[in-house]
């Protein structure tokens, strides 16, 4: 009866072994498929919108990340901080954290059909 405990024991200790190498592999490709899938993307996104809030302009029209309509009226460098004027008639200006601005609403180009 020992002598099949004995057989036994070293048998399982040799799969255990074996078994690390395919573990460490299978961690770095998960961790591969995490930064191309979703690491790397992020970053690509980050570096978009920091672009675009550094071409940020007077009189460019925007929607900040609160879903606010407005013109761009002044901006304020060292605070970092956009004047935006929300009411072109009663001229209501706000401040917001230039990070505020979500996006650059461009006019959109008429399409001419010819008959």
């Amino acid at each position: 009866m020992q002598y099949i405990l004995l057989q036994a024991a070293p048998a399982a200790g040799q799969q255990a072994s074996g078994g690390g190498g395919s573990m460490l592999i299978m961690m770095v490709a998960m961790f591969a498929i995490l930064y191309f899938l979703m690491i790397r993307p992020q970053q690509k996104r980050q570096k978009e919108v920091q672009k675009m809030l550094d071409a940020l302009q007077v009189n460019n029209k925007v929607i900040t990340t609160s879903g606010i309509y407005g013109r761009i009226v002044s901006i304020k460098p060292d605070k970092n901080i956009v004047v935006i004027e929300i009411d072109d008639t009663n001229k209501v200006r706000v401040d917001f954290q230039r990070s505020a601005v979500a996006m650059v609403i461009t006019p959109e180009k008429s399409e001419t059909t010819t008959s």
